[in-house]
Order: C-alpha cells, then sequence, then structure tokens
C-alpha cells in the first residue's frame, strides 16, 4: 500500500500533497520535529519526533520503500529514500532518481564548500518558491501517485 511520506520542516506544499493524497485515498505522513498543526483529514498523520539533527530524516528513511513517495528537498534523505526503492519529488516537483542522486549529492557539497569558503564575502539565499513551482509539484505528484499505485 502506497504512503506518502512529507518532510514537513519548511514545506511549502503540504496543502498540495494532501489535496492529491486524499484524492488517491492514500495515507500521508507528515513528519517534523514540532510545530505543525494537525489535519481533520483521517489520511493525514502529523507525526513529531524528537527534536536533534536529521531525526525526521531517519524516521522518513527507515520506512519508506518501494511503492512509496517522499517529498522533500533533503538531497542525503532524498538519496536514502531513493535506495529504499521509493520515489522522490523535491518541493518544486523536480524528481529525484537513480541516474540524478549522485550529481545533487556532489553538488550539494560542492556548494557547501564554497559557502564555507565565501571566498568573495557574497551573502547567500536561494531563489524564491513560485507559483510554477507550486504547479509544477502538483503535477509531478500526481504522476508519482500514479506510478507508484501500479
Amino acid at each position: 500500500m502506497t504512503v506518502l511520506y512529507i518532510d514537513a520542516d519548511a514545506c511549502p506544499v503540504k496543502a498540495e500533497a494532501e489535496k492529491v493524497a486524499t484524492r488517491h485515498r492514500v495515507a500521508m505522513k507528515l513528519v517534523s520535529n514540532g510545530g505543525l498543526r494537525l489535519s481533520q483529514n483521517p489520511l493525514v498523520e502529523v507525526v513529531i519526533v524528537d527534536d536533534g539533527p536529521d531525526v525526521a530524516d531517519m524516521w522518513i528513511a527507515e520506512r519508506c520503500g518501494p511503492g512509496d513517495v517522499v517529498v522533500t528537498g533533503d538531497i542525503p534523505l532524498a538519496a536514502k529514500c531513493i535506495e529504499a526503492g521509493a520515489r522522490v519529488l523535491r518541493h518544486n516537483g523536480e524528481r529525484f532518481t537513480q541516474a540524478n542522486i549522485g550529481q545533487q549529492l556532489a553538488m550539494r557539497d560542492l556548494m557547501a564548500d564554497l559557502r564555507a569558503a565565501n571566498p568573495l564575502g557574497i551573502q547567500g539565499g536561494g531563489k524564491g518558491f513560485t507559483k510554477a513551482d507550486r504547479s509544477r509539484f502538483l503535477d509531478s505528484l500526481e504522476r508519482e501517485m500514479r506510478a507508484a499505485k501500479t
């Protein structure tokens, strides 16, 4: 049975994911270390894990598997979930796969090194989350849910 796992800390698409999970009648687990509102939806379970680095990530990685869908922006978590056989999406709808996760991990490490060195004194900040990202996420999640259920 398919489960939709959401790495819920700072996830901008929780409501959209809930709509898709409801339409597909799939259990959804919002995993966080706190600060989430409970949903009245019987398909949605809010899972509060202990504080600590990567505790929510470990909880998801230990439970997901083939036929499940995971939504996360965390690249190391995505790698673990792919290894477990789950389908994995970013919040903007981009799909993590066996074919691209190695490159994603390498780029993440490179960017972390560059930020740490900060040779130009530049302050960082990612690009904003757009309506196009939200729309792309909904379309991608719909496709992944259909694929996961087959």
